[in-house]
């Protein structure tokens, strides 16, 4: 029988793992500098061993011996591009090579270790940079097939609407991205509409992670006053914040909005659990979602443990987890693309 082996870096919380092992994909270990990643990842993902360490200071013998003895190994990963992220800042990265010095490290281990399949997740406008081309060239160097392009999460199971960058690339021939499996969007309501009610700052009593943010009072006064789909300019003139008023505010009309029940969710970011940082109302109830509303959205399945029982539940720490996530059902779906890939070599 066939060994199969994937190294996940950059793995975050685990949701590209996760999807990964949900499609029979064995994932021995992930990679990721942020301590607070080690629990849901080594948690939620029986048999991979999460790594703490700065990419950068990961050896290809390193990464050689995590994949063992495999007949066929994976090399995934979400390099985290943008600029002023937490991870750029963490990685303290500067220069050229600071803005997007993780994916030139993604590169510097696919060019030691040399696995079978790479693939790679990431914002769509990473395309525009020429740390993409540079990754796609040096790959095609080395002898890969590559195939890459702009995916629609909610076309794969995801609800919300995420578009990502998708590469995947094989030492064995051309690959690529499965036909979308959901013709229809899964909808806000479908996804968390069986949830319990919540009020702003109110914690569920049986799961920790269903907790939304506090509310001021004029903030509640403005989520009374929105509607779904709606923005901030459905208020009373009194509640609009003088930053809106201004010429230059008027261009942001996507802050202090409520979600759509019948519609797919906005994309989830770090802030997600915060009325004003984006359309992250609740379609129904006054208040922004919950982290664990939020996690759902991002298709982790509902019992996904972020933290430990006795664990600080950190609408930071844990924003920064879910929304930084690769969405588990996309992770399906490259996990499927691979599989089907792999399949085509076994009968040559």
């Amino acid at each position: 029988m066939t060994k199969i082996a994937c190294v996940d870096l950059f793995c975050g919380a685990g949701g590209l793992t996760h999807g990964f092992i949900l499609e029979g994909v064995p994932v021995v270990a992930g990679i990721d500098l942020d301590p607070a990643c080690r629990f849901p990842y080594e948690e939620n993902n029986d048999q991979a061993r999460f790594v703490e360490r700065d990419i950068s200071k990961v050896t290809t013998a390193e990464l050689k011996d995590l994949f063992g003895g495999s007949d066929l190994t994976i090399l995934a990963g979400c390099a985290p591009c943008q600029p002023f992220s937490t991870y750029a800042q963490r990685y303290e990265l500067d220069g050229k090579d600071g803005k997007w010095g993780l994916l030139y490290q993604f590169a510097r281990l696919a060019k030691g270790s040399m696995p079978d399949v790479i693939t790679m997740e990431n914002v769509p406008t990473v395309a525009k940079h020429e740390v993409f081309h540079d990754f796609v060239d040096t790959l095609k160097r080395l002898g890969y097939k590559v195939w890459f392009d702009v995916v629609d999460s909610s076309r794969y199971g995801v609800p919300q609407m995420r578009r990502r960058m998708v590469l995947l690339a094989s030492k064995h021939g051309d690959i690529g991205m499965i036909a979308p499996t959901h013709e229809k969007p899964q909808t806000v309501r479908q996804a968390i509409g069986h949830l319990r009610p919540l009020h702003a700052g109110e914690s569920a009593p049986r799961d920790k992670l269903h907790v939304a943010s506090a509310l001021s009072e004029r903030n509640l006064k403005r989520i009374k006053a929105s509607k779904p789909g709606g923005t901030w300019r459905d208020w009373p003139d009194d509640l609009i914040a003088d930053c809106h008023r201004a010429e230059s505010g008027r261009t942001y009309p996507g802050v202090y909005g409520r979600m759509e029940w019948d519609k797919p969710a906005p994309t989830m970011t770090t802030q997600c659990y915060g009325f004003g940082n984006g359309r992250f109302g609740h379609p129904e109830q006054d208040r922004a979602i919950s982290l664990r509303e939020a996690a759902i959205l991002q298709s982790f399945p509902r019992n996904y443990a972020f933290v430990p029982r006795d664990g600080e539940v950190s609408f930071t720490v844990l924003g920064r987890l879910i929304g930084n996530a690769v969405p588990v059902n996309l992770g399906r779906a490259i996990a499927r693309s691979i599989n089907q890939h792999l399949a085509t070599i076994a009968t040559r």
